[in-house]
């Protein structure tokens, strides 16, 4: 899935109580891929040697350093988000940890948004590197639906909202 989506999911399921929520939230769900892909692309954008300008297809993983995808398996790994919910639930932090789910929902949606062929989703890592052959997220059948979803959830919230004033 892209990224804004994960935030934008993230956000309205676990933030909808207030603006700080909210954008906490939608961080978290934007985090595993901010986290893995951001240092990557911010240094490629600066140094105008991106993979991203390509017209069609994803780049060939080949060409992007072997640390964004140790990034990438850390940051899907639900192995990994359970160790750090566990944290933060034991050091009492149950309300942020509660903001913090919308990263696990990132790893739900990518594992069947991803294909083998670009940046699977390895949710058991470090323990297995196993993971789901999906449709990746750019294939209409996946994004046209993802679009509309998100309109339909967030029109939803926006009315419930307005009803309630």
């Amino acid at each position: 899935m892209d990224i804004f989506s994960h935030g934008l999911y993230g956000g309205i399921a676990t933030g909808r109580k207030s603006k700080k929520n909210y954008w906490i939230a939608l961080l978290f769900g934007m985090g595993p891929d901010l986290l893995s892909f951001g240092p990557f692309f911010l240094i490629n954008f600066f140094k105008f040697e991106s993979w991203f300008g390509q017209k069609f297809g994803p780049p060939d993983p080949a060409s992007i350093p072997n640390i964004v995808h140790n990034f990438y398996d850390f940051t899907h790994s639900l192995i990994i988000y359970f160790i750090f919910f566990a944290l933060l639930w034991w050091l009492g932090k149950k309300d942020f940890a509660k903001l913090t789910l919308a990263w696990p929902l990132h790893i739900l949606v990518d594992i069947p948004t991803h294909s083998n062929a670009f940046f699977p989703t390895p949710f058991l890592w470090p323990i297995s590197n196993f993971s789901i052959d999906g449709i990746p997220w750019s294939n209409p059948v996946i994004f046209i639906p993802n679009v509309i979803l998100i309109i339909i959830l967030y029109s939803y919230w926006y009315l419930k909202r307005k009803n309630r004033v």
